[in-house]
């Protein structure tokens, strides 16, 4: 089969490509912004798939057996391009997201209510915000007349380096709890229960898809079932650094995340992070098979043990940094601030708030 990956180099990308790469009757193309040596059956090619020129390029080596799009699109973005796309694929697999679920008591299915159209928050409403454009432009393919789609719902992905906590990245919460800070953790998100799903997982149940018949105009969301408190990750995370680096890391607990907000993606927290999210699997079941999903406390201690012993860091939110600072009365070196005008922004909302 003949497979691109759009933006195939994050945290499902990357063990998607290793899974179809090692059936060699499969040529795997991808798309990256860094450059990337191709090798045997798989080949990059370097430039932004958001960009039409680069796409109409990339989408010339085909017609593609599937492609599966891993790129974040406004809402008129992707629908300037959706033809296209679905115009050079047997099967196009959409990459939406389980944030465009609303508040759901009970287990989420694909049924379940979205925020497209239940929010009756106007401000939020008039955003493209991730978790409403999502639903608009599944909206998109559903309106699209045609049928050689599948949507997929991904929720929290985790791997070696991407390791979440609430909202936060790893560069939030695990460069200061390394470093000997305080980790600053809200109590309404930390009672909250939450899905994370070991990336591979993710990848092999994408897989299954490939070509299937009953897959095709239909939408599935790709999470294990298995849940737990934030509050139960952190001391989780917490017990695993101790072990590996001989110091438990300091956590203050806020009572609530509205001052949070003023730092971060409110959207973010309040239509997703405040929910509890807790998934039924019975569709893709249906489809691909049952799966036993990789134990969380097993995957999560396997990934953050591995990043311990080999850390890489992204950059770093000062003005998060600041709030965390004055929440604690700690200051965060300058020296680990990179650039002249982010450490003066950092000293601007340290002090002045």
């Amino acid at each position: 089969m003949k497979i691109l990956l759009l933006g195939g180099t994050g945290a499902m990308g990357i063990p998607l490509t290793n899974i179809l790469s090692a059936d060699g009757t499969n040529i795997v193309y991808v798309t990256t912004r860094s450059p990337r040596e191709s090798r045997d059956n798989v080949i990059y090619f370097q430039g932004n798939a958001r960009e039409r020129e680069f796409l109409q390029e990339v989408l010339a080596r085909g017609p593609f057996d599937a492609i599966f799009d891993f790129m974040v699109y406004s809402t008129e973005e992707l629908k300037s391009k959706l033809p296209m796309l679905l115009n050079n694929t047997k099967q196009y697999f959409f990459f939406s997201s389980s944030r465009c679920y609303a508040k759901t008591d009970g287990r989420i299915t694909e049924e379940s209510p979205r925020l497209v159209d239940t929010c009756t928050d106007a401000e939020y409403l008039s955003t493209d915000e991730y978790g409403l454009a999502k639903g608009r432009e599944e909206n998109l393919l559903i309106q699209s007349g045609e049928n050689n789609w599948t949507i997929i719902r991904p929720y929290i992905t985790y791997n070696t380096y991407r390791i979440q906590l609430g909202v936060y990245e790893k560069e939030n919460w695990l460069r200061r709890a390394l470093a000997g800070r305080t980790i600053v953790f809200p109590k309404d998100i930390a009672e909250r229960k939450t899905s994370l799903t070991y990336a591979p997982d993710v990848a092999g149940a994408l897989v299954k898809l490939i070509g299937n018949e009953k897959a095709f105009g239909e939408t599935f969301h790709i999470t294990t079932e298995e849940t737990h408190t934030w509050f139960e990750i952190l001391s989780f995370y917490c017990d695993i650094i101790e072990r590996e680096t001989g110091k438990r890391p300091k956590i203050k607990i806020v009572d609530n995340s509205t001052e949070l907000q003023t730092v971060w993606s409110k959207w973010l927290i309040r239509y997703d992070r405040l929910y509890d999210r807790a998934f039924d699997n019975t569709k893709i079941e249906a489809v691909r098979g049952e799966y036993i999903y990789k134990p969380v406390f097993e995957g999560l201690e396997e990934c953050l043990t591995q990043f311990i012993a080999k850390p890489v860091w992204l950059g770093m939110n000062v003005r998060f940094e600041a709030w965390c600072d004055r929440q604690t009365g700690e200051w965060t070196p300058l020296s680990e601030i990179k650039g002249k005008k982010a450490k003066l922004r950092y000293l601007k909302w340290r002090i002045l708030g």
